[in-house]
């Protein structure tokens, strides 16, 4: 299939797939005689395990040593499991910081009277830098 069909089928855009070929995530694709890319059922199967750890919030770093785990028939799971806890660990980090800019941006919310006057703690805080909500620029 060409690779609009590809693209079709895994979910992702053409550009998406010339990219991951570009950075090695995916083999180059066999070429026509007069150069459109060809993929096969093995390359939309490598696709969609790549779509789906995307998804996942995995980087194309991990996505990358993912695929070399996924293609070694001798790789212990252990190895799997331990970059699937590390970014578990990643994500659980992101989580904490955009909890603390939630209840930063809530608290600044709160104090901004939000009426006619110009007056506005929002964007006092945002022109001053201020990362402590606690007291309102």
């Amino acid at each position: 299939m060409n690779i609009g069909q590809a693209a079709r089928q895994s979910g992702l855009s053409a550009k998406m797939i010339r990219y991951y070929e570009s950075i090695g995530l995916l083999k180059a694709a066999h070429r026509t005689d007069s150069g459109y890319r060809l993929y096969g059922d093995d390359d939309l199967h490598t696709l969609a395990f790549i779509k789906r750890s995307r998804d996942l919030g995995f980087s194309l770093e991990e996505v990358g040593k993912l695929l070399a785990l996924w293609q070694d028939r001798q790789r212990a799971s252990a190895d799997v499991k331990a970059l699937a806890r590390q970014h578990i660990d990643e994500l659980e980090q992101k989580i904490r910081e955009l909890g603390q800019l939630r209840d930063t941006l809530q608290d600044l919310v709160e104090h901004c009277q939000g009426d006619h006057r110009p007056d506005c703690p929002i964007l006092k805080n945002l022109a001053s830098g201020c990362c402590d909500s606690s007291v309102p620029a």
